[in-house]
Order: C-alpha cells, then structure tokens, then sequence
C-alpha cells in the first residue's frame, strides 16, 4: 500500500475514534460525507483531507492564483473557454474584444493569449503608449544613472531624474558630501559617490575620526608606574628613583655631604674688631659671621649636617665673646673710678664722674684755704 494511502486511513480511523472519553456517534455521517477526500468526524461532522473543500468536502482546492481556472485534482488550474495561461489570466480574445494597442497600433495575437501591436512611425513600446520625444531624440541624455523622463514622449524637453549623490540638469555633478566638514580632529575628508570616508590623523580612529586611541592599552610603563594617556603618546609617573620615558632609567642616588668631607676654610668666619666708644676698644672684640659665606659654601653643595655645625660653632663663638666684653667693662668701670663720694651717683659729685678726673687735696682736716689761693673750679676739698 502507498504511503500515501496509509496516512489518508490513519487520518480516517483517528477520526473513527475521536477523542478518548467521547463516546463515537453511530449517526449515518457517511451517508452525506465523501469518504474518499474525509472521513465523519465524533460529532457527526465531514473532516476534510488536505486538498479538499466543503461541506461535503466535494470541491478541490485549486492552485493558488488562478483566475479563470478550475480543478479536478487540488491544486490543478483547468482554464475555461476563452482564457490561457498558468493562471488563465490571459484573454484569447483581447485582440477583437477590446485592443490593448494604442495610438493607432494593430493587435496581433499570437496564441496562447499572447499578442503584439504593430506601432504606427513616432510610436513604440508595447503597446505603442511611448513617443518618439525628447529623451529618444537626444539618445539618453542623463549621466551617472540618472532616468531620463519626458512623459512618455508627450513633453517639449525631458527631465532627468539623478541618483542620490548627483545633481545638475544631466546629472553630471557629483555632490561634495565634505562641504559640512563631517570629519574630526583635523583628519581628511575623502568624497565619495553619496558618500564619504575620513582619513584620520595618527591617535585618532572611527568613521568620524572622534574616538581617541589609548595609547596606555598596551601598558608601556615599567616598574609599577602610572600610564596617563595623551594624544598619540603617553606619560609614565615613574616611582622614586627612577626616569625616562617608560621608567626603565635607574637614576643615582646622591649621597650627603659631611662636614669631614667640606672642612670649614679659613673664610668661614670673620673676628673683626668692635668699633663704638672708647671702653669697647680695650682688647674688645665681636665675631662677625660673614652671611656672603654662609650663602656661597650653600650654593657650592655644603650639606644640612655641616650647616647645622656652621651656626652652633658662630653661636658658640658669638657668646664667647659677649662674655669677654662684659667682664672688659666691669674690670675698666673699677679700675678708673674707684669707690667714693665722688664717683657714686649724687647731687653734689654728679659733675666729677661725667668728663673729668676726681681730684683730691690731700690738705689736713680743719686747715682753712689759704686766702691768695681761692679754690678752683672742679676741685674739692676732703673735709
């Protein structure tokens, strides 16, 4: 048995046994059902076959898109009487019925509802609707793709209708699709036939050259350092101690100087003697530091340690000396104006103390003044 004919009885007997649960009606479905394209289905029905159509299911389908058309097998197209083609969608009489041929051709049928019209001169196409105008006469004026039109030859002068990427009245102009500078980051625009393309500059990518490469993707810093990415380069942070341009320099390490290694030169401090009045001159001195040398041994690289020695040494030096001053003025104070009346602070000795010696008469007590001899200015008689 054809496989065909199992799933057709197949088809029939799942209809004989319906849905489990549903008892099978005994009703005669056979009796208004064509078995042959269905089978009764459990409520009595006619469940079709592929193919089949109806009530009854007595029709079969036809082909799809046919027209004129009927069947006596499914999807046949049997055409009726006066109609042809696959589809029958084609007259047998077009020719006598009504002529497709215009402006005064001559239809010509040639069987199996094809035709062809016979133009009269000035006319073609098929059927004979075109003109001899404008775009014939000129033999395909339109450039680049462009259509030439002149309403089926009818017009005074044709018109062409241009691809996108062309203008003019030929189409023989190709549109700049650089004049809106679509382009970024000074790269090169490249016209194109309604297109355009951008040659962009080294760090640069994208259709409109606006993405900017990273140029820290490929981690070209050594040592652990920082990548900070520019415009087609890089920056490296390097660590201490090192340098270059990726950190692959190690830099010397610069060792401090001592004050063993910078010994203090002659220069280094200056004794100049103290000028000022006359108790300041006695054997008196102060230390001077010279700041010029202070700065000049700085500049020539003398380290922090050996700074620190410079300046306790002058500081040190300087009290020394104050010292010395001090106790120069109280030995001198002693030894010129001894103590008595006439050197402590009074009223009646103040003037004996300021610019003048102390004078003493060494007459005995009691004896008057001898009366030639008047006492002279700044002397005093010790009573």
């Amino acid at each position: 048995m054809p496989s065909g004919c199992r799933c057709l009885h197949l088809v029939c007997l799942l209809c004989i046994l319906g849905t489990p649960g549903q008892p099978v009606r005994a009703d005669d479905c056979s009796s208004h059902c064509d078995l042959a394209h269905g089978c009764c289905a459990p409520d009595g029905s006619c469940r079709c076959d592929p193919g089949w159509e109806g009530l009854h299911c007595e029709r079969c389908v036809r082909m799809p898109g046919c027209q004129h058309g009927t069947c006596h097998q499914p999807w046949q197209c049997i055409c009726h009487s006066g109609w042809a083609g696959k589809f029958c969608d084609k007259d047998e009489h077009i020719c006598t019925t009504q002529s497709p041929c215009q402006n005064g051709g001559q239809c010509m049928y040639d069987g199996g509802g094809e035709y062809h019209c016979v133009c009269l001169p000035g006319f073609h196409g098929r059927d004979c609707e075109r003109k001899a105008g404008p775009c014939e006469q000129a033999g395909s004026p339109c450039r680049n793709g462009g259509q030439c039109q002149d309403d089926q030859g009818f017009a005074l002068n044709f018109t062409c209708r241009c691809l996108v990427g062309f203008v003019g009245a030929r189409c023989e102009v190709n549109v700049d699709d650089c004049l809106m500078r679509p382009c970024a980051n000074g790269a090169t625009c490249l016209d194109g036939i309604n297109r355009f393309s951008c040659l962009c500059p080294e760090g640069f990518a994208g259709r409109f050259c606006t993405i900017n490469l990273d140029d820290c993707a490929s981690r070209p810093c050594q040592r652990g350092a920082r990548c900070r990415d520019r415009v087609h380069d890089f920056d490296c942070l390097c660590p201490s101690g090192y340098g270059g341009k990726t950190c692959e320099l190690v830099l010397p390490v610069p060792h401090p100087p001592t004050t063993v290694d910078t010994p203090l030169g002659p220069t280094s401090a200056v004794v100049v003697p103290a000028t000022g009045p006359a108790p300041h001159s006695a054997g008196a001195g102060l230390l001077r530091i010279s700041v010029k040398e202070v700065v000049r041994r700085q500049e020539a690289g003398l380290g922090e340690p050996s700074l620190v020695a410079l300046v306790v040494f002058g500081a040190l030096t300087a009290a020394l000396v104050l010292a010395t001053v001090l106790l120069t003025l109280r030995a001198w104070r002693r030894g010129v104006c001894p103590p008595g009346p006439c050197c402590y602070p009074a009223p009646h000795y103040a003037p004996a103390c300021q610019d003048q010696e102390c004078q003493v008469s060494m007459l005995p007590a009691g004896l008057p003044l001898p009366p030639d001899l008047p006492p002279e200015p700044g002397k005093t008689t010790a009573l």
